[in-house]
């Protein structure tokens, strides 16, 4: 991260790449299990992931390089969930967030009309190898819903992070929209992305280089399953922080990038 970075982290997980980044947004889960799993009031489900840069809400978290991600959750058949997410990260070296950042959530997600979907929950944003005494964690609530529109499966979200240390006692609201379509008779799915952030967690404010509280951030992609449980995803991300760039202090973490991954899920 540039040495002026100065925020918790540019700002869900969420995010597996395959998944339409961003952040990781909010914790995905899996709600399908295998036939043995039918049986069981809870089913488990993970994924592991290489992707070529760690994009968070449209910024590098990894220093432009590849990152190994991974999670795991845990759902009741009653619609609440429980998980974990981990990824590699990299702070430029000043020991503020160290080289890992893990995910703890819990929620429930489930059906509230009919075509429409809910999923409402707790992230909390931990950095277990950071220097001693580095308050970065923080939590952020979060709430989705889902439907269809034809053939494109759409989501809008927003995760709200109340005044906390890690936000310098601010606070931040992030919204997003997701839209994804399977093409017909492929294992491909096109998928597009658009979020807006205010306050503490916004491009150019987080990262020092400008007051403005607010920023964008946008990615289109596509993702495909192949050989069962194997995914690989390519996602062309970009965001807005025009402080950062016209004060050349954006080191590459702002530019507008693809990002490809393989993501292996169990």
């Amino acid at each position: 991260m540039p040495t002026s970075f100065r925020g918790p982290k540019a700002a869900f997980p969420v995010s597996l790449l395959a998944a339409a980044s961003a952040l990781s947004l909010s914790p995905a889960h899996a709600q399908d299990g295998d036939a043995d799993a039918s049986s069981s009031s809870v089913t488990v489900t993970g994924n592991v992931a290489l992707v070529t840069d760690y994009r968070f809400r449209g910024v590098s978290l990894s220093g432009g390089d590849p990152a190994i991600q991974g999670g795991i959750t845990a759902t009741h058949d009653s619609g609440f969930y429980v998980g974990t997410w981990a990824s590699s990260i990299d702070d430029g070296g000043s020991d503020f967030y160290g080289d890992m950042e893990l995910d703890l959530f819990g929620g429930w997600s489930g059906s509230v009309a009919e075509g429409v979907g809910v999923d409402v929950g707790l992230l909390y944003y931990a950095y277990p190898t950071n220097a001693s005494g580095n308050n970065a964690a923080f939590f952020e609530p979060y709430a989705n819903l889902t439907g269809t529109i034809g053939p494109v499966s759409a989501k809008v979200g927003v995760n709200y992070a109340w005044s906390q240390d890690a936000l310098l006692n601010e606070d931040n609201i992030y919204l997003h929209t997701e839209l994804s379509v399977g093409i017909p008779n492929t294992p491909i799915t096109l998928n597009g992305h658009l979020g807006y952030n205010s306050g503490a967690l916004s491009a150019d404010y987080v990262t020092g280089g400008s007051t403005d509280k607010t920023s964008w951030d946008w990615s289109v992609g596509a993702s495909a399953t192949v050989l069962g449980n194997v995914s690989l995803g390519v996602s062309y991300i970009g965001v807005e922080a025009p402080a950062l760039k016209a004060a050349g202090l954006d080191d590459g973490f702002t530019d507008d990038t693809v990002v490809g991954s393989i993501t292996v899920s169990f």
